[in-house]
């Protein structure tokens, strides 16, 4: 078999629907316990630039063996470049190499989706989001076909974010009501589910967590401006314990768990409409594999 090149728009030109991704997220955390998914290796080779190696491997009736590389160099063009190996794991052919771009963006934005569809509480209203970049539309474009009827989207405003994904989704969804927020305070207040996808923070989004209200869920897709809810939240989950087991309040979560094994029913996730939740999804590289193995097949 000849090793295919299959590129960021060929990726695109598969037209493949957010639900679609939603699902392929769910069904590698379903299978997750089944595959093999070593650290990742972080190799630095100068100042603050790094190159990150994730090998993963499907479970045997896939026999597919993949490494994606995950690069940022100062001075590229783009700065962050992303590509998957695609191997036969069961005869080490080379099957394909896979330009990552897209699908490191909605897998992202499907993991967070996922994650608010089943840790959200039972009278969730109101999303306030803050980060509307790549993944903050990947993100709005998986969840918003999940939201009810008159459920509100409130957008933290910056520059002209807010106002152009109203005008983009606003159409779309007409059963949706969309805000915007010229504060964080505004952002936050009674807010049911809290997204944020921004790169960084400076310090916490707020000192005070009484203004989570209870039921809230918190999904900081990069992790940032939360830290002081760890040891207040009811519940921390996770895509993989490995991923967080570093940070630094760990030890003081007051109940942690992995996401896949909420979905399978190993453990509960949410009880009832008062716990508040925070997840963490940093991303793992069997989605990014499933997701390759997906466009590989559909090439076909």
């Amino acid at each position: 078999m000849k090793m295919r090149i299959i590129s960021d728009s060929d990726i695109s030109k598969l037209s493949v629907s957010p639900l679609q991704w939603v699902e392929w997220v769910k069904d590698v955390f379903l299978m997750k316990r089944r595959c093999q998914l070593p650290p990742k290796v972080s190799l630095h080779p100068q100042g603050s630039d790094f190159i990150n190696t994730m090998p993963c491997m499907l479970p045997e009736e896939y026999h597919m063996f993949g490494c994606k590389v995950v690069s940022r160099i100062k001075g590229g063009l783009p700065a962050l470049k992303s590509e998957m190996m695609l191997m036969d794991s069961a005869t080490g052919e080379m099957l394909a190499l896979v330009n990552c771009e897209r699908i490191t963006a909605m897998r992202t934005g499907a993991v967070a989706a996922l994650a608010v569809q089943t840790f959200k509480s039972s009278k969730a209203r109101i999303y306030s989001f803050v980060g509307l970049g790549v993944v903050g539309h990947a993100t709005l474009d998986c969840l918003l076909p999940m939201l009810d009827a008159g459920s509100v989207v409130r957008l933290k405003r910056y520059k002209r974010h807010a106002e152009e994904v109203i005008d983009r989704y606003s159409a779309i969804y007409p059963d949706v009501n969309f805000e915007v927020a010229d504060s964080i305070e505004e952002l936050l207040a009674d807010a049911d589910v809290i997204v944020s996808c921004i790169t960084d923070a400076e310090g916490y989004f707020t000192e005070n967590t009484d203004v989570f209200k209870p039921g809230v869920l918190i999904v900081p897709v990069h992790t940032r401006g939360f830290q002081n809810c760890d040891t207040v939240f009811d519940k921390v989950f996770a895509d993989d314990e490995g991923h967080v087991r570093g940070f630094q309040y760990f030890s003081q979560f007051r109940r942690f768990g992995e996401i896949g094994d909420v979905l399978t029913g190993a453990i509960k996730g949410r009880e009832n409409d008062e716990e508040r939740i925070l997840s963490y999804n940093i991303g793992i590289g069997l989605h990014d594999l499933y997701f390759a193995y997906k466009m590989l097949n559909l090439q076909q």
